[in-house]
């Protein structure tokens, strides 16, 4: 019997996932264009871009892990409708502020740390939380491309909506739509039937549970160099994401719309690489993926520096949505396919501290570089450090083989002589 092209939907519970996450999403990516659009027509700033970036996301950097230790005791599917919830009331209240007129950027500052703890439970409640959604363990791989597709289909649909959104209404109905797109997210939880969580009696403090988290990650070469390219790129590679304003508006001499159409580029190269990994039958060959990624990401950041006509910025894009998308999905997917479960939380709270924790301090850097050097020169320092990230990982990657190949085995991934 022909196995299905995306088998991870026939679980009612992952359909019922995949369309509130699909909605909410939508307007998630809506308010991250308003956010920084609104923040650049403030202030102006550069730098203030970078601090705003800094502070939405510095707390997973610091919290993820502890994160991680409270996803293996609690119920994820709990924690997930507590995180939906607050940030929705997050949203909303931006909203409020933008569409009364009285916002400042000290609020965005505010607001934005708070969503920021929110992430820093979220994301590894949400990681882990994915096996529980397929009912066959060997579906959960198609799971998370499909779960990439998902944010990236988002991707490519919320920043082309907001753009016109605020170049016509302003950036404040943009928050108010994102806040009621939770209440799609909640009641698919809500209708979920999930197992009972079986609350695991810890066996030790959480200093110490987050120490055995980190000995586990660090001292496996594979899992401890998935996680250090994952870092690299998200300080170096995503600094994008607050740059592309300042290109938009200094170098392409556009507006909001001409922002919206820049991400929803990036949205389209992002939605093929997602496309793509869902339509992978096996995960044979990630290595491979997870070592050509930073490089298209590179080549794509250092082409759109260098661009100053509209069309060609817009196919430049294409390649860093498909390399961000190629890196985060194949390195998540190859996390989740070897951890063992009572760890599942605490890894993927390393990987959410790799990911999104090192985005802040790089927006910090992206930002304070923009301000002295320039937008487009900080764009092309990025890309080569992306494309060193995967030349040094190429290089590892034969070894790395060597040491996946038994597990692979154990796990029945690999029978004979396919290559890793």
């Amino acid at each position: 019997m022909k196995k299905p092209l995306l088998p991870a939907l026939k679980s009612k519970n992952y359909q019922l996932f995949f369309a509130g996450q699909g909605i909410s999403l939508i307007g998630t990516w809506m308010t991250q264009l308003a956010t920084i659009w609104l923040v650049y027509d403030l202030t102006k700033s550069p730098l203030m871009l970078g601090v705003v970036g800094f502070s939405s996301q510095i707390p997973s950097f610091f919290l993820a892990p502890f994160g991680g230790v409270f996803v293996d005791r609690f119920s994820r599917y709990r924690t997930l409708i507590s995180t939906q919830v607050l940030a929705m009331i997050q949203s909303l209240t931006l909203a409020v502020l933008a569409l009364t007129g009285v916002i400042e950027v000290w609020h965005i500052i505010v607001l934005s740390l708070f969503q920021g703890f929110i992430n820093a439970l979220d994301a590894p409640a949400r990681q882990a939380f994915v096996p529980e959604l397929v009912e066959h363990r060997e579906d959960l791989a198609n799971a998370i491309a499909i779960n990439s597709t998902m944010i990236n289909g988002a991707r490519l649909i919320g920043p082309a909506i907001g753009g016109l959104l605020i170049a016509r209404v302003g950036t404040g109905y943009c928050f108010l739509i994102d806040g009621l797109s939770y209440i799609a997210v909640i009641a698919a939880l809500l209708a979920m039937q999930v197992k009972p969580w079986k609350n695991v009696i810890p066996d030790g403090n959480p200093l110490q549970k987050v120490k055995e988290g980190f000995v586990y990650a660090f001292s496996f070469p594979p899992i401890r160099s998935v996680l250090l390219l994952s870092a690299l790129v998200s300080f170096m590679g995503l600094q994008n994401t607050i740059l592309v304003p300042v290109m938009a508006e200094q170098v392409l001499k556009g507006g909001a719309e001409t922002l919206g159409f820049l991400m929803a580029a990036s949205g389209v190269g992002a939605l093929t690489g997602g496309i793509y990994l869902a339509t992978r039958q096996t995960i044979l060959g990630i290595g491979k993926l997870i070592a050509l990624a930073p490089a298209i990401l590179g080549i794509g950041l250092i082409a759109f520096s260098l661009s100053r006509f509209l069309p060609l910025s817009l196919f430049t894009m294409l390649f860093v949505g498909l390399g961000t998308i190629l890196q985060i999905a194949a390195s998540n997917t190859f996390l989740q396919t070897i951890v063992e479960d009572d760890k599942r939380g605490r890894l993927m709270s390393l990987y959410t501290m790799s990911f999104l924790g090192m985005i802040p301090v790089g927006n910090l850097l992206g930002g304070l570089l923009a301000s002295h050097i320039g937008a487009s020169n900080t764009l092309i320092i990025d890309g080569i450090a992306c494309i060193i990230g995967s030349i040094i990982f190429s290089r590892q990657l034969p070894a790395l083989r060597k040491i996946m190949r038994p597990i692979y085995e154990q796990k029945g991934i690999i029978i004979t002589t396919q290559e890793v």
